[in-house]
């Protein structure tokens, strides 16, 4: 009988994160989710409870003394890392928080769960990643790379650091036989959207939001035999918004 793979995700209660839950669960994967919410027993997968690891990725201190955690968890295998948990404040009303009105302490909120958590989780892993041959996945957005008309400053910045890291980790993490990725989706309908997508929606070229699940399946992609020579990517899951 062959080994049950193992899925470390981060940000698993909602949305992409929650499609990837589902999408590896149906390949018989073990999936442990980590979230600063507790297990919600509405989630519909097996073990869920057992798998579950609430952890604060805003707290560095929490982060690191949950690899220990995840460690015990795991076996000393992990064939897939996703970095997929993000977080984008609004200003007042919902407003876009741009560099001239966004408070320090919330830069470095948003920079710990969007950046400096995934590198953490991966070196604290980087064992249990290379006994399994295994394969990150980091989330950007496509508002790493433009201005977007909902999407913070720290966001956009933190996502585009991500990206960065993605290059340097692939670099570091190959000789180890680690492949390292990123997906950057455009504007997939999740319960981030902002009122007013649907007018960025009408001048995308498939004139549709994307679904939960198309960003999961590209992330199953790379973390299968499929993407074997694919490291140090970053696919743009977008439906050509970024042409």
């Amino acid at each position: 009988m062959s080994e049950q793979k193992t899925l470390v995700l981060t940000g698993a209660s909602r949305g992409i994160g929650h499609a990837t839950v589902k999408r590896f669960s149906a390949e018989g994967w073990r999936v442990l989710t980590c979230s600063r919410q507790p297990f919600d027993a509405r989630c519909p997968w097996p073990g869920g409870e057992a798998n579950h690891i609430e952890i604060d990725l805003a707290d560095p201190n929490k982060t690191i003394a949950a690899i220990d955690t995840i460690k015990e968890k795991v076996g000393g295998r992990v064939h897939a890392l996703v970095n997929n948990a993000g977080i984008s404040p609004k200003g007042p009303g919902g407003g876009r928080l741009n560099t001239l009105d966004t408070d320090l302490r919330t830069w470095g909120h948003v920079f710990h769960v969007n950046f400096f958590s995934s590198v953490i989780l991966a070196r604290g892993l980087r064992e249990e990643l290379t006994a399994a041959k295994g394969s990150i996945v980091n989330v950007t957005s496509i508002a790493g790379s433009r201005v977007h008309p909902f999407a913070g400053a720290a966001y956009a910045t933190s996502k585009a650091a991500l990206a960065a890291l993605t290059r340097e980790m692939a670099h570091d993490f190959g000789p180890l036989g680690v492949r390292v990725n990123a997906i950057a989706p455009g504007e997939v309908e999740t319960s981030i959207l902002s009122p007013g997508t649907e007018k960025i929606v009408e001048r995308l070229p498939m004139q549709r939001l994307g679904q939960p699940r198309e960003v999961a399946d590209v992330i199953w992609f790379l973390c299968s035999d499929q993407s074997s020579y694919i490291s140090g990517a970053e696919i743009e899951v977008n439906g050509a918004q970024h042409v």
